[in-house]
């Protein structure tokens, strides 16, 4: 009987979860372009960026993979903390979908789903809605254009009134 019952509860519990839709992201990305140094002007709140501000992202272009350079500024640490990883491009999606890996085995989908033309603002997130980074080229980014981004970000069913906004400069 308890072994009914919980079989039960699972199903109950399978019933009431809601698949993911599909993230939608650009339809290709020329990665030696998109490689270089961005900076973070908000995120969704995540446990490996705890206390971080000032938060840059570097990407260079290898054989086969793309290196990830992650710093930020840990507010409570009070000094400079920082990342390494690799990102592997997923097959027949034209670099806007990456896996990235900081450590073996785990990786994390990071996916292209708004970049401008001149490649100079890009908006991240994962499949899950979890994760979300809007990126710029410059520490600062025009009212007009973040509106425009969370709007999109919200019809993608991320949930903006979370974004956190990243402090620029950094501290010395």
């Amino acid at each position: 009987m308890s072994a009914r019952i919980s079989i039960l509860g699972l199903l109950l519990t399978l019933v009431g979860c809601k698949p993911t839709e599909p993230l939608p992201t650009v339809s290709e990305v020329d990665i030696d372009r998109y490689s270089g140094l961005w900076y973070e002007i908000a995120r969704l709140p995540n446990s490996f960026q705890k206390n971080c501000t000032c938060t840059t992202a570097e990407y260079t272009v290898e054989e086969g993979y793309v290196r990830v350079y992650n710093r930020c500024w840990n507010t409570e640490k009070n000094k400079e903390i920082n990342a390494r990883g690799k990102a592997f491009p997923v097959k027949s999606t034209n670099n806007a979908s990456l896996n990235v890996q900081f450590f073996w085995p785990f990786k994390g989908d990071y996916n292209i789903i708004s970049l401008d033309d001149q490649y100079q603002v890009a908006m991240v997130g994962s499949k899950s809605r979890k994760y979300l980074w809007i990126l710029s080229r410059n520490p600062q980014l025009s009212q007009e254009r973040m509106s425009e981004l969370l709007d999109k970000a919200k019809s993608l069913g991320f949930p903006t009134e979370n974004l956190l906004l990243t402090e620029h400069p950094c501290p010395k």
